[in-house]
Parts: C-alpha cells; structure tokens; sequence
C-alpha cells in the first residue's frame, strides 16, 4: 500500500497500480489459504501479555485492504477506467461502514459523487441509495461532539456547504430521472405518446416485483440500524420512471424541495455560478414536468414560473464577465417564451374565432422570444458588431436554431395590416435564406442541423409565392 501510495504521489499511476493490484491479491490469497487475522507488525515490538486480541488484529488487517480498495478506487479514476473505479469506490463505502472507520462528512460526499456515476448510467435505484446513504450518513455529522465543543464559524460554514452540494445531486437525481422518462415518453414532435405510455404502464406492472427484489441485494450499504434509515430516505422518492403527472409532479417536488436547500448556502452573493446553476435546474425541472401535464393553460403558467425565476438574473448579470451563462440564460428565455406562443396558438386554435387578447398574447410573446434570440445572436458579434462569417462548432446549432426560431416566429405574427404582413414575411424569408445560404458555403454545417435546413429550404420555396399573392391583392390596380 505505501509503496503504491508513494509511486502514486510521484504521478507513476501505472507503477502504483501494480503495487496496489499485488496488495489486493496477497490479501485475498491470504485469506483463502490462512483466513486467521495476521500479527500487527507494530505487535513484534511488545510484550507477549500486551499483544492484541484476534478481534483487534482482524479489524487492523481489514483496515489496511479498505485502504487497498480505496486507493485503486483513485488509481483507476486516474487511468480513466470509470467503471473498474465506481466498482471499487463503493465496495470500500460499504467496508468502511462495516469497520466504522469513516468520517460521516467525507463518507457522505463520496458516496453522493458515487450516485452521480450511477445517475450517468441510468441507474436510478443505485443512484437513489448512494445519496439516501449520503444524507444519512451525513446527518451523523451534526450529532457528533467535535474535537473542542466550540465549533468554529468555519466548521459549521464547511458543514453547510456540504450539506448544500449533497442537495445539489439530490437535484440532479430527479431532474434526470424526469428528463429519462420524457425521451422514453416522447412521440416524433416532442409531445407525450398516450400509446407508449399505456404500453410501459403495463410492462412496468409486470417487472417491479422481480426487478426490486433482485438488484437490492447489490446494493445495500450498512448494518441494519443504517440500513432501516436509509430505507426510509429512499422511499421519499421514487427510482422508477414516472409515467404520468402525478408521478411525475411527485419526483419534482422532491427535486424543488432540495433547490430551497441547495439555494440557502449558495446565493447569488459569493456564490454568482452555483446559483445560476440551481436556478437553471429549477427552471428544468419545471419545463420537464411541463411536458406531462396535459392542460395547456397549466402548461403556460409552469413556463411563466421559469421566465420568473430567469429573467431578474438574466437582466443583473454583466455579460462581459459571464458571457457563457448570459448566452445560455437568453436562449432558454427565448426558447421558454417561443414554448409559451406555441401552446397559446394551440390554445387559439380551438377557440371558433381568435379574440383579440389572445391575439395579443400571441404576439407579445412572439415578440419577446424573437428579442431573446436577437440578444443571443449579438453576443457572437465581434466588438466592431459584426456577425462572424464562420460560426465555431460551439455556438453553431444553438445560432442556428435561433435563427430558424425567428423565421418561424415572424411568420406566427398575426396582423390584419396587409402592409405589415407583407414586411413580416419579407423578415422571415431573410433568415430562412441565411440558413440555406449558411449551409451551402459551409457543407460542414449541415449535419447540426439537418430538420431545420429541410424546412428552411421549403420555406425559402413558398414564401415568394405567397408573398407575390399578398402584393397583387394590395395593388389590384397596377
């Protein structure tokens, strides 16, 4: 183990490697061939009536291949063989809490990073176990007498931003659990499919009972006074796939709760990123849960609660010094007011005759969404404000597909001033022939953004037409 730390210390993972590879083999070799726990070395130093008890050797000796496991655990993060890595992270959890020799903080923290491996794997239950075991453990911190009683500022303030990042997988935990069950849920134009969700309703009936039962036995970590706590952590949220609203509102409230949490520590003093971050995934959770919800007026007002919560931090935020985060805030106000114009032009849709308030409506937010995307747009522009000519990889789909969002949102504006129309069109054709244009000067380009390329192209067609029809019905007389 030391020489394997020492060599690791030096950045010669592979020669540390070997040393620790060769320490776990020796200890399961001894284990197979003696089994009796071996003398401490430091016993060959005492006298016979001060040598330990068999008990005190066993638990030195497992002690010392929990560090094994826990150093190759870092060995193969370094070597980047994730899985091999997960694998040995949590047999040496699972070790320390058998042998109590852990700190709860750290525990927790490496055993809610663990859930975030699991979380990437779509493995939710695992996912579940490691942050319910992360809270627990935690929680055990709290309890603890610390080393003087007076606690330093400083300690409670770690112990706070712990418990805050805990939270902040917690999060993640149920934004992905939502967000898998859309992709499974979702029909070719991104609405719910009532057929796939009466078909996975009755294939999850069928499976939950043997699927439970069969992989909880991998997982368990802890004696079992731990493991009824981490039990009755584990049953506040759900590791299934939600299928319907009420389950799926279920996995969001757990997921907001912990945004509360999460926000408390990390604020916007101090804390500028992180709770930008909190607030995007508060803002997911809500588009994701969106997506369940059949009523369309419900539908807008959980898009209005997102605009709420982005558009103050969108508006304070100095883009000079966080361009990346302001140009990701104003595509997502782009994109949650283009959501909100679509549902209330569905909305229009059923009514005999579109009144003017919703008129309005539809173009207000129509408007706001095309002044989002303008926003984002400008931020590529150089400091003399010019476009560039060729767009970085980064940037390309999402300048792209606002763009198109204009082009498409141009043609939603609804007007009875023909003159008007006419000049929305004109807008509207401009930017799709920038896509077409874009695309053929850089046949790279192509593949980012092959759907909106195709429409492009057909709108580029037919908008002259059309356009031609309005011109001769305002000049009759030419």
């Amino acid at each position: 183990n030391n020489l394997g730390i020492l060599w690791s210390e030096r950045d010669e993972i592979k020669t540390a490697q070997t040393y620790l590879e060769s320490a776990e083999a020796l200890y399961n070799q001894y284990m197979k061939e003696d089994g009796n726990p071996p003398m401490d070395p430091s016993e060959h130093f005492m006298a016979k009536e001060e040598q330990l008890t068999d008990q005190e050797r066993s638990k030195r000796f497992e002690k010392a291949y929990t560090h094994t496991l826990y150093y190759l655990a870092q060995v193969y993060q370094h070597l980047e063989m994730i899985e091999k890595a997960a694998q040995y992270c949590h047999t040496t959890l699972k070790r320390q809490l058998e042998y109590c020799g852990y700190y709860p903080v750290e525990w927790a923290l490496n055993a809610a990073t663990l859930s975030q491996y699991y979380l990437s794997k779509q493995c939710f239950m695992e996912s579940r176990h490691c942050l319910a075991a992360a809270s627990v453990i935690f929680s055990q911190a709290g309890q603890l007498p610390s080393a003087e009683d007076n606690e330093t500022e400083q300690d409670q303030q770690d112990l706070r931003q712990r418990k805050a990042e805990i939270a902040r997988c917690w999060i993640k935990y149920c934004l992905n659990l939502l967000q898998s069950a859309r992709k499974l849920l979702e029909d070719n134009i991104g609405e719910l499919d009532p057929d796939r969700q009466s078909e996975l309703k009755a294939q999850r009936k069928k499976e939950e009972d043997e699927k439970e039962n069969g992989r909880k036995k991998v997982v368990l970590f802890g004696t079992s006074d731990i493991c009824d706590s981490v039990l009755a952590m584990e049953e506040k949220v759900s590791s299934v796939y939600p299928l319907d609203f009420q389950e799926a509102r279920e996995i969001f409230l757990v997921g907001q709760n912990y945004v509360q949490e999460a926000k408390e520590f990390f604020q916007v003093d101090g804390y500028v990123t992180d709770h930008i971050e909190i607030v995007q995934d508060h803002s997911a959770l809500f588009k994701v849960l969106a997506f369940f919800e059949e009523d369309y007026e419900r539908r807008c007002k959980m898009h209005k609660r997102r605009i709420d919560m982005l558009e103050p931090i969108c508006a304070d935020l100095n883009p000079q010094y966080y361009l990346l985060i302001s140009r990701q805030l104003q595509f997502e106000l782009a994109d949650t007011y283009y959501e909100m114009m679509d549902l209330k032009v569905a909305i229009g849709n059923r009514l005999e005759e579109l009144d003017s308030h919703t008129i309005k409506k539809i173009n207000s937010l129509a408007q706001l969404a095309i002044k989002y995307y303008e926003l984002f747009l400008d931020s590529l522009r150089n400091p003399d404000k010019v476009f560039p000519e060729q767009l970085e990889e980064d940037v390309l789909r999402p300048a792209m597909v606002a763009k198109f969002h204009i082009a498409r949102l141009y043609g939603k504006l609804i007007t009875s001033d023909s003159k008007k129309q006419l000049e929305n069109m004109q807008t509207s054709l401009e930017y799709y022939t920038f896509l077409v244009d874009y695309c053929e000067k850089y046949p790279d380009a192509v593949h980012a953004i092959e759907t909106e390329l195709e429409l492009s192209k057909e709108m580029v067609g037919l908008l002259p037409t059309r356009m031609e029809r309005l011109r001769a019905k305002l000049c009759p007389f030419i």
